[in-house]
C-alpha cells in the first residue's frame, strides 16, 4: 500500500518532504502535485521505477518524459541551452511548461527520445514540489498523472490512491490542483513548435522566439 502523506496547502510539513525524498532515493514512485497537475515521480538514476512507470502509463519508447529541476543550473546539465532558448526559459520559469530540448551527454539515454535524443525540462512554480527538490538537491524524473483509457490527469489524492494504492510507494496529498497539463514546446527545432496547448500561456513563448 502507498503511503498517504497529508500536506498543509500553504505550509507543508518538512518531516512529510523528508519522508516522501527519503521514498525516492530509496526507489521509490511518488504522487505529487506540480503546478500544473499531479504527477509520477522518481530518481533520475532509477531504472526500475521509470520501468514502472512505462507500465502505469502504458508509455512507449518515444514517450518524452521529464526532467524537473529547482533552477536554470540544473536545466543546464540535462539539456544544451543556447542564448535563445536560456531566454524563454528565464521568461517563463518556474512555471507550468515543458520544454523539450536536445539532451546532454549526462543525460541517461534510457531517459531520451528514441530517435531523437531529446529530453523534457520543467521547473515547477509549487511550494511542495520546491520544497521536495529542495530536500533532493538533484533533480526529479517526473510523467504527468494520465491514466489510459482517461482523457484528463488524476488531480484528487483520494483518487490516485483509490487507483493506484498498489501501485506506487507514497502519495503527496497537496490539495486539487488541476486537470490542466502543461503547456509543452519543442525548443530543439527552429522556429519552436508548440507540441501541447496547456496552462502556460504562449504569450510567453511567442513573444521570445528568436
Amino acid at each position: 500500500m502507498a503511503e498517504y502523506l497529508e500536506l498543509h496547502p500553504v505550509d507543508p510539513q518538512p518531516r512529510l518532504i523528508r519522508r516522501a525524498a527519503e521514498v525516492v532515493r530509496a526507489g521509490g514512485l511518488i504522487a505529487y502535485p506540480t503546478d500544473s497537475c499531479y504527477a509520477l515521480g522518481w530518481h533520475i538514476g532509477d531504472k526500475n521505477a521509470l520501468e514502472r512507470v512505462r507500465r502505469i502509463r502504458q508509455a512507449d519508447r518515444h514517450h518524452h518524459f521529464t526532467v524537473v529541476c529547482a533552477d536554470l543550473t540544473q536545466v543546464g546539465r540535462f539539456a544544451h541551452l543556447e542564448t535563445w532558448q536560456f531566454r524563454i526559459l528565464r521568461a517563463c520559469l518556474p512555471g507550468p511548461y515543458t520544454f523539450l530540448l536536445r539532451a546532454t551527454r549526462e543525460t541517461p539515454r534510457r531517459l531520451q527520445h528514441e530517435k531523437r535524443r531529446t529530453i523534457g525540462v520543467r521547473i515547477p512554480e509549487h511550494r511542495v514540489a520546491q520544497l521536495l527538490l529542495a530536500e533532493l538537491r538533484e533533480p526529479l524524473m517526473s510523467s504527468t498523472l494520465l491514466l489510459a483509457p482517461d482523457e484528463q490527469p488524476l488531480t484528487s489524492a483520494r483518487e490516485i490512491q483509490a487507483r493506484l494504492d498498489h501501485e506506487i510507494d507514497a502519495i503527496l496529498d497537496g490539495g486539487d490542483c488541476g486537470v490542466v497539463p502543461t503547456t509543452v514546446v519543442d525548443l530543439s527545432v527552429t522556429p519552436p513548435l508548440i507540441v501541447r496547448q496547456g496552462k502556460g500561456a504562449l504569450g510567453r513563448i511567442t513573444g521570445r522566439a528568436l
